[in-house]
């Protein structure tokens, strides 16, 4: 039974979770508080079983998907359907049974996310197949992840605001710019293969020019929401610290040197979403 666990864990890369969750409750705590929204144990629980559902529904929708092209690509072979491990009809069966469970959450939450979850899902769901016809599958897959502190702040009030949207703004940006780093691994694969991605459109130096753009504007928008939502000094401190793991990811990886883009990935933007979200949180909590 653990062994299983283990299996779809790993299959939809459950650790990477660490990318959005922070930003799901950065958005729970604006609603409750700046947002008019009051807190409640049971809405916030329904918010994280909505991001595992989710989360879990589209990775293994994208594993599912691709699973022809992982077998050809020695950095993706041995993923858990193309070697074997889980079968592609378990695999459509656990999507399956996230997105009904996704969807029957959000029922439980209020009529407004309810509503839009098959929005949600097609956006997330749909990401898989970008890489098909666009470079700006990275964007696609920004927008997917930036539904999460919206996503969030609707739970609790409802309602649309403007400092949750610019949140997701930055998600978008952040998430875009480090997906484009990761993808420079496969910029010949991807050219082989006729797949669309910034690396393969632009080259590796056009797409570290272009993932700097985006994080430009990532850190832009962290100092604007922090102006405009009159945040206090846990705010910058954080807000300090995620720029600072901007800067550093275009430190450690060059395009003649891209053995840093694994832990860029995961060490550097696991640290900047977790200490944004932890000292954007405690300053609505406590100051």
């Amino acid at each position: 039974m653990i062994t299983t666990i283990n299996k779809y864990l790993s299959l939809v890369k459950f650790s990477h979770t660490i990318f959005a969750m922070p930003f799901a409750l950065t958005g729970y705590f604006m609603a409750t508080t700046k947002g008019g929204g009051s807190f409640s144990w049971t809405t916030f629980g329904l918010v994280v079983l909505c991001m595992v559902f989710a989360r879990s529904a589209a990775m293994a929708f994208n594993r599912w998907l691709d699973m022809d092209i992982d077998k050809l690509n020695p950095r993706t072979a041995k993923r858990e359907i193309p070697a074997g491990i889980i079968s592609p009809q378990n695999a459509m069966f656990f999507i399956l049974i996230n997105v009904m469970l996704f969807i029957l959450t959000t029922w439980f939450i209020n009529r407004v996310c309810f509503f839009l979850s098959p929005i949600a899902l097609l956006v997330v769901l749909g990401y898989s197949y970008t890489k098909r016809f666009t470079a700006l599958c990275h964007m696609v897959l920004g927008v997917g992840l930036s539904l999460a502190p919206i996503g969030a702040y609707l739970a609790v009030t409802g309602e649309f605001a403007l400092l949750p949207v610019l949140v997701s703004v930055l998600v978008l940006c952040w998430v875009s710019g480090f997906d484009i780093i990761y993808s420079l691994q496969d910029e010949d694969f991807d050219k082989s293969q006729r797949l669309n991605s910034i690396p393969a459109w632009l080259g590796l130096t056009g797409a570290l020019r272009f993932s700097e753009l985006l994080h430009v504007i990532s850190a832009a928008l962290v100092i604007t929401i922090g102006i405009y939502g009159h945040y206090h000094w846990l705010f910058w401190i954080g807000a300090a610290v995620f720029i600072a793991m901007l800067i550093s990811q275009h430190l450690l990886v060059k395009p003649h040197d891209l053995s840093k883009v694994n832990v860029m990935f995961m060490t550097t933007n696991g640290i900047a979403s977790v200490v944004f979200a932890v000292f954007v949180i405690a300053d609505m909590l406590i100051i």
